[in-house]
This record gives structure tokens, C-alpha cells and sequence, in this order.
């Protein structure tokens, strides 16, 4: 599987990253098939620089962004942020089955 990840490049204390596609199984900072971008954390505010088309043709192929990048795909406005959709609580979806199973025609709440 092909992923889109960072790579730490810098001095040690200052790190600073590159957007590359690489095989999942290759090490962090190993063999890449290209190289899409950049992203120095240190600068106020965040730099970011990924070139979109090559970032949206990778994901168009298959490559699965981490969750880094993923949040920076976001923030440089080159895929949609995702909504957080809170989870149903289980009290909640136990009451919602009891009312499915009442009868339409049986009124005992009077």
C-alpha cells in the first residue's frame, strides 16, 4: 500500500518535514517515490507548501494519507475538513429501540 506521510528532515531540536509518497512498509525516513511538499511547524504561523494536484492524483490512485497528513491536506484547503460526528450513547440507542418495538395503535402513556 502506497501512503502519504512526513519525513523528518532538520537539526536535531528543529525538526522540519517533507510530504512524501512511500511504500507503508519503508521506515520513516527511508526510500520515497516522490516528493510532494513540505512543513516547517517552527515558523509563526505554520509554513505549509504541497502541491495540490500531485497530492490529489496520489489519493486518486489509492494512496492513503496518515493522519497528519490528512490534517494538513485540510488546512492548506486541499481536501474538505472533516465534521466530527458525535457517536450515538448507548442509553440513546436503547431508547430509540424500545419506541420501534411499541405497537402504533397501543397509547399506555395516558
Amino acid at each position: 500500500m502506497v501512503r502519504i506521510r512526513l519525513m523528518r528532515v532538520g537539526a536535531k531540536g528543529a525538526p522540519s518535514y517533507r510530504v512524501v509518497v512511500a511504500d507503508a512498509r519503508s521506515p520513516r525516513d527511508g526510500r520515497i517515490i516522490e516528493n510532494i511538499g513540505w512543513y516547517n511547524p517552527l515558523t509563526e504561523p505554520s509554513t505549509i507548501q504541497i502541491d495540490g494536484d500531485r497530492a490529489k492524483y496520489w489519493i486518486g490512485v489509492g494512496a492513503q494519507p496518515s493522519d497528519p497528513v490528512r490534517s494538513l491536506l485540510a488546512r492548506a484547503g486541499i481536501l474538505p475538513k472533516q465534521t466530527y460526528t458525535p457517536r450515538p450513547e448507548k442509553a440513546t440507542a436503547a431508547a430509540a429501540t424500545k419506541t420501534e418495538k411499541a405497537e402504533p395503535g397501543d397509547e399506555s402513556e395516558e
